[in-house]
């Protein structure tokens, strides 16, 4: 007779819990601990979202996770399990970057997860390529005050940095695994974009550093990191920002001119010291106004997506575009993206389902209402306060790779933020050999981009995409995604059906 779902959840939760006893009494002191457990995921049991299609064939499970008690810190995270082999597929947390932008509103909804946001109704439709067929996802809205996630300490918000946040990611980990504690030994991995190439390379460095000091019991099973178009070396992407512009006939001979006179960028890609405290490329009057030009050239270009369109209207029919959000040595704009999607105005679709009560109620999102802000996709204060930020994360990385971890970098072609160009150069600061050259790789009969590995970090482009590559590009990047998952290289050559 099949086992029903509930009905295997109680046997992994009972073999999780028991498996780790080493006396009968043991055991059964664990029991209660098992029914809370049980009790706990049921409550975070998401039954159906409004305008959610027939079809989707997973359980998702969403709801808070408390990071620290006294403060009254909590996160907010949506979990969806894999279509298949729930049991055997790694688990894989997404964050997207900012800092202070919502993993919900672009991850789970726009980009990744399996049920995608849409212009009218049904406001959500399947993902065909959603990354849950590759594994367990997990989207985590951090630190507090993004999206759903809250603090009752209102200075908190204004001393989040790269290093709180870290610290509250790890803490949200292990006290998410005593909530499901059937995905405790499952390997696990890391993902994310943009501001990410700081949030992901430092609570990688926070589980590796805590991993040598708990009980084995409460070890991760880490296993590596994957991210795209990702800020990790600031004097790189800022000259890489400025000669793609360039470069792609978007701003002038004169205004490239007027910024590599003015700008000082430290000489992106030519040093292998990457230990310096950062550079602020508007540093002068004179720089100020040349990068007012820069960023005056895409009043009606995506940066993010240099051939997609721009959003030109928000819900109410009025012209309008988002502030961009870049990472703050650019005159206080942070890493944030306007749509580069074949509909470029998702986000006002993500935020008006998200707003809505029955959405929040079948979420378990703000129970009680007492969030004292609307849910957006990105938190302006948390950005306008924002502490530590290292101007490179490539020490980090380095350390990682030594560590051993699988560390994949990929980057969408198209991006004018964080392109290619940049990443290329911010990667050969590392220092690292070349293992195997730089070739193309096929999606299907086409070239979905190129790839090159290094000893203990590869490197991926993927052609025609942006900033968020999995929303323009969505087969080629849940490619790359099971490529990376399975350690395995990508097509080298044409795969004709």
């Amino acid at each position: 007779m099949a086992m029903s779902k509930a009905a295997a959840v109680v046997l992994l939760l009972a073999v999780a819990l028991v498996s780790t006893t080493t006396s009968v009494a043991a055991a059964r002191h664990h029991r209660d601990g098992f029914a809370e457990v049980f009790d706990r995921q049921e409550a975070d049991l998401v039954e159906a979202l409004p305008g959610q299609p027939e079809g989707l064939g997973v359980r998702q499970f969403a709801g808070y996770v408390t990071v620290n008690q006294t403060h009254g810190r909590a996160l907010f995270y949506w979990f969806f399990e894999a279509t298949h082999d729930v049991v055997k597929k790694p688990l894989v947390l997404w964050l997207n970057g900012g800092p202070g932008c919502s993993s919900l509103g672009y991850g789970a909804l726009e980009e990744v997860g399996p049920l995608l946001i849409q212009k009218g109704t049904p406001e959500l439709r399947l993902n065909p390529d959603a990354w849950n067929k590759e594994a367990n996802l997990l989207f985590l809205e951090q630190p507090a005050g993004v999206g759903f996630s809250y603090t009752n300490t209102t200075a908190d918000l204004e001393r989040f940095g790269d290093e709180l946040a870290a610290h509250d990611a790890y803490t949200f980990l292990v006290n998410w695994f005593e909530r499901f504690p059937q995905f405790k030994g499952h390997d696990f991995y890391i993902a994310g974009e943009s501001y990410a190439g700081h949030y992901v390379p430092n609570l990688a460095e926070k589980i590796v550093e805590q991993n040598k000091k708990v009980h084995k019991s409460r070890r991760i099973n880490f296993k590596g990191f994957m991210i795209g178009n990702a800020a990790i070396d600031e004097a790189s992407d800022d000259r890489g920002m400025v000669n793609y512009a360039w470069d792609h006939a978007v701003i002038s001979d004169e205004l490239y001119d007027a910024i590599n006179k003015n700008c000082r960028f430290d000489h992106a890609g030519n040093s292998s010291d990457f230990s310096s405290t950062g550079h602020n490329p508007a540093s002068n009057p004179a720089c100020d106004r040349a990068m007012n030009g820069f960023y005056g050239a895409f009043d009606h270009i995506d940066l993010y997506s240099l051939y997609t369109p721009a959003c030109t209207a928000n819900p109410s029919g009025t012209a309008g575009q988002l502030p961009r959000r870049l990472h703050r040595s650019d005159n206080g704009r942070p890493l944030r993206p306007r749509y580069n999607s074949y509909d470029p105005c998702l986000d006002s679709y993500a935020a008006a389902y998200l707003n809505r009560r029955d959405v929040q109620d079948a979420l378990h999102a703000n129970a009680t209402g007492s969030i004292p802000y609307a849910w957006a996709a990105c938190s302006d204060p948390l950005f306008q306060h924002w502490q530590d930020s290292p101007a490179s994360t490539l020490p980090v990385i380095k350390r990682m790779v030594d560590a051993g971890l699988r560390v994949w970098v990929y980057s969408g072609d198209t991006d004018g933020r964080v392109p290619v160009s940049s990443t290329r150069h911010a990667l050969r600061k590392l220092g690292l050999r070349t293992l195997k050259q730089w070739r193309e790789w096929f999606t299907s009969d086409q070239v979905g981009g190129f790839q090159v590995d290094y000893d203990g970090l590869t490197f991926v482009t993927v052609r025609g995409a942006g900033h968020m590559v999995p929303t323009v590009t969505p087969v080629q990047a849940s490619q790359l995604f099971a490529h990376f998952l399975a350690a395995k290289e990508l097509p080298p050559k044409p795969i004709v059906a």
